[in-house]
């Protein structure tokens, strides 16, 4: 499956401390634009393959929550989640690479468009708010990115 948007940006800070930052799906809402965070579920503390999180979004008073399951987990490499409504059906795969550069690291994020046509037409953006959800991610991507940026490379990561 090819990603709808992917975008990338180096970092001057190790494999290592970018992916736990990455990872670390309860402070996602400190980097995200629309994410406020959440929490792990069925005594999850941490991302592993079959690890299921509840995501909590924003856009305005509009505020809805998400099924995330990850489905990859490579530490310091890879790390990929699929989100569903609270319904059971899926609307996105999210994934983040951690590259080592010779500086540090390059992260990419990738988003893949996976709802239905009932979703991308109807249900999306009723809850969300957002008609243009691809337009609106390329954009929430470069944020998460440059907020990951400015915080590892400040050695702001707790």
């Amino acid at each position: 499956m090819e990603p709808t948007i992917s975008r990338s940006t180096d970092i001057a800070a190790d494999a290592a401390t970018v992916w736990a930052m990455v990872t670390d799906l309860p402070r996602m809402g400190e980097l995200s634009p629309e994410n406020v965070g959440g929490r792990w579920l069925d005594g999850a503390t941490g991302p592993a393959v079959g690890a299921r999180f509840r995501g909590t979004n924003r856009n305005g008073a509009r505020e809805w929550w998400t099924r995330v399951t990850v489905v990859a987990c490579e530490p310091a490499r890879r790390f990929t989640f699929d989100v569903r409504t609270p319904f059971g059906v899926r609307v996105s795969r999210w994934s983040y690479e951690v590259t080592p550069t010779e500086t540090g690291c390059r992260l990419t994020e990738h988003w893949f468009r996976v709802g239905n046509w009932v979703v991308r037409r109807f249900l999306g953006p009723r809850v969300t708010g957002r008609r243009d959800r691809p337009g609106f991610n390329a954009r929430s991507i470069e944020h998460t990115l440059a907020a990951v940026k400015s915080r590892a490379e400040a050695g702001r990561i707790s």
